[in-house]
């Protein structure tokens, strides 16, 4: 997956910060994406070429909180979009959202913001903000970060544990200007209501640490996760593993279904090498809402390697060029394929294998024997010093290709993100 920011809802406000204005920060993200796809396949809405170019500004507000037992504060975020390339011939990217003629609009902004308190090392939030954990994490890999509308309980009030719960029932896409959207999946969507969650973050500042969260998508599934992890001089472990089982009125029909990964990381001097395996038990897709809402090792910047019955295999390179007289400037390099899906077998009726009327039979998004490979090249440079300071610029290169089983596009796709932030900092 691509992430190259963030902004939205801090939190938790740093122990030293006193006071409602004393503790705010404002910041402002200016970022300059071009995005174009060359797809080698038809493409589900007919067009072979998509190319969408845009600014976009988003800001964040955070307050401090005020004195006393119940500190309150208040987060708040604006964005604005402005068109710099896009017909309609090739519009679709997902930077911009679309006119009824199917043009990319000229522009776009939106706003939103959330109260919050805290007491001890416990805050609790509720409005429009951005989520991270590995059951629904709004992404930011646009134009524009998606949020969701809810309640958000964020606590560290034990060593080494850090508690997280929330309930949302109102979403933005990443294309959008409004709350009222939803976010989809492969087979599901918000549009049954709401999300929730609860888990935790065991050990974060330890060689050895995890996680474990659960959470229900009212009347779709109750998902559960485990993370194990083992960080050691110039190694890192990392497993993942989820269960989705179908729950309540089981709008996106029968569900169940186990997703694991397994990667390790050996750095060596400027150099990363890592080694992926991943695997899909079920006759169904593991699936998930919130664009990044999926912590295996081999979701990548296309691809997500999560058919039903697949496995993949992910090879990687990273290095770190400052070491050869270049600081900032980042490369990586990786390579997944996957194999092995079978979605034939996806219970009838259900999301997974709905009922076409035209053809008069079931249709499985996948079939039999489906394969595929993507090959993503990054390169990245951030500004170390001088009036351009944390300037950054990332050029990406993607390739998936995919026999007609596996269901995905063919497509050759490039991103080219320049960003520059400005900490405007504390008031």
């Amino acid at each position: 997956m691509l992430l190259i920011g963030t902004c939205g809802t801090a939190l938790a406000a740093e122990p030293s910060a006193q006071g409602f204005m004393d503790g705010s920060t404002l910041d402002v993200l200016s970022r300059n994406f071009f995005l174009q796809n060359d797809y080698r396949s038809p493409s589900p809405a007919n067009k072979n070429y998509k190319q969408e170019w845009a600014q976009g500004f988003i800001a964040s507000f955070a307050s401090g909180f005020t004195p006393g037992n119940v500190g309150f504060g208040i987060d708040a975020h604006g964005f604005l979009g402005v068109k710099l390339d896009g017909g309609r011939g090739h519009s679709g990217t997902g930077l911009l959202p679309l006119d009824s003629d199917g043009r990319s609009e000229s522009d776009f902004s939106s706003a939103g913001g959330a109260l919050k308190l805290r007491m001890s090392q416990t805050t609790l939030a509720y409005g429009e903000m951005t989520v991270e954990t590995p059951v629904f994490d709004t992404a930011d890999k646009r134009l524009q970060p998606e949020y969701a509308t809810g309640f958000l309980l964020d606590s560290r009030e034990f060593d080494d544990v850090h508690l997280q719960a929330g309930r949302f029932t109102a979403y933005k896409n990443q294309d959008a200007s409004t709350r009222r959207g939803d976010f989809t999946g492969y087979g599901v969507s918000t549009e049954t209501g709401s999300i929730s969650f609860l888990g935790a973050q065991l050990f974060e500042d330890q060689p050895l640490g995890g996680a474990l969260y659960a959470s229900e998508l009212s009347d779709t599934w109750r998902q559960y996760y485990a993370n194990l992890h083992l960080k050691q001089s110039g190694f890192f472990l990392d497993g993942n593993v989820y269960h989705t089982q179908d729950y309540g009125d089981a709008e996106a029909g029968a569900i169940d279904n186990t997703a694991y990964s397994l990667s390790g990381k050996y750095t060596v001097g400027a150099q990363g090498f890592t080694l992926a395996y991943q695997k899909i038990h079920g006759d169904m897709p593991f699936d998930f809402v919130g664009g990044d809402s999926i912590y295996l090792a081999n979701s990548i910047k296309y691809a997500d390697f999560n058919g039903a019955g697949e496995r993949s295999w992910q090879a990687r390179y990273d290095l770190n060029l400052g070491a050869f007289g270049v600081p900032g400037l980042k490369f990586m390099a990786r390579y997944v394929t996957g194999r092995g899906i079978d979605g034939t077998h996806a219970p009838q009726g259900g999301a997974y294998n709905p009922f076409d009327p035209d053809a008069g039979q079931f249709v499985p998004q996948q079939g039999d024997g489906g394969r595929h490979w993507e090959r993503d090249i990054d390169l990245h440079y951030t500004v170390q010093s001088g009036p351009a300071k944390d300037l950054s610029m990332q050029v990406s290169h993607v390739t998936h290709r995919a026999n007609s089983a596996q269901g995905g596009d063919d497509i050759d796709r490039v991103y080219i993100v320049v960003e520059y932030p400005l900490k405007l900092g504390r008031f």
